[in-house]
């Protein structure tokens, strides 16, 4: 992270005057003329507008739980849990979610955001999209919002990212006292979509952010889908 009196520091910048974004907008041109990118700025990007942008939006009854609950079941590979009108599904994209992601906020009445299909190439065509526009080398995630099994509320994470490595591998490397880490693995990707939902908020009409001072040395290629999703023979708890 960058330096800031010999202590590090991370900036945390919402982008607000974004248009409603209908299908078929280009984001990267929308964020473009709007931010004063810099060479290593990470662009978080909330799912919403990505599934906007990507037509991911279908017509569903606003009263019917028991339409959301269908659609659920649609983008579901394996059901894990049920209790009342919510569902505890693993998506076709490995993702272990409520209702598989499916959403009514933040979109028209009537209407349902259904995740990206490939929420890691969603990122990588923003950030190609910034790079031509720009010229500037950043990063970009796309994020949503997930709860947790064993903690009360919820935190952004990372669906998909570009640019930046999802993992920083720390096994090998020497503690605070010299021993060697055993275990120590950190999902940087949704550390800084956390970091950048404090911005953002879930009402306040801030889609994007950006995150500026991240550790140089995070920043190359990976894949959320591959490297941060836990392969269902790792899972301790399917």
């Amino acid at each position: 992270m960058s330096q800031h009196d010999g202590s590090p520091a991370l900036r945390l910048l919402g982008l607000r005057g974004l248009p409603e974004i209908g299908r078929g907008d280009d984001l990267a041109r929308l964020i473009a003329e709007r931010a004063s990118l810099e060479d290593g700025d990470v662009v978080v990007v909330t799912q919403k507008i990505v599934s906007k942008a990507e037509g991911r939006l279908v017509a569903v009854d606003p009263g019917s739980p028991r339409e959301r609950q269908e659609l659920a079941l649609g983008e579901a590979v394996r059901v894990l849990r049920r209790r009342g009108d919510l569902v505890i599904t693993e998506t076709r994209h490995g993702f272990v979610c409520a209702n598989s992601g499916v959403d009514l906020s933040n979109v028209a009445a009537g209407q349902a955001a259904l995740l990206p299909e490939d929420s890691d190439r969603s990122a990588r065509r923003i950030r190609a999209g910034l790079l031509a526009r720009t010229g500037r080398e950043v990063a970009v995630i796309v994020s949503d919002t997930f709860g947790r099994a064993w903690r009360r509320g919820v935190t952004d994470v990372a669906l998909g990212s570009a640019g930046i490595r999802p993992m920083i591998d720390l096994r090998g490397s020497p503690d605070a006292y010299g021993r060697p880490l055993v275990a120590t693995e950190i999902c940087v990707v949704d550390e800084i979509a956390s970091a950048a939902e404090l911005v953002m908020g879930k009402a306040a009409g801030v889609p994007v952010a950006i995150v500026r001072g991240v550790d140089p040395s995070w920043f190359g290629e990976g894949s959320v889908r591959t490297e941060v999703v836990r392969p269902y023979r790792e899972d301790l708890f399917r």
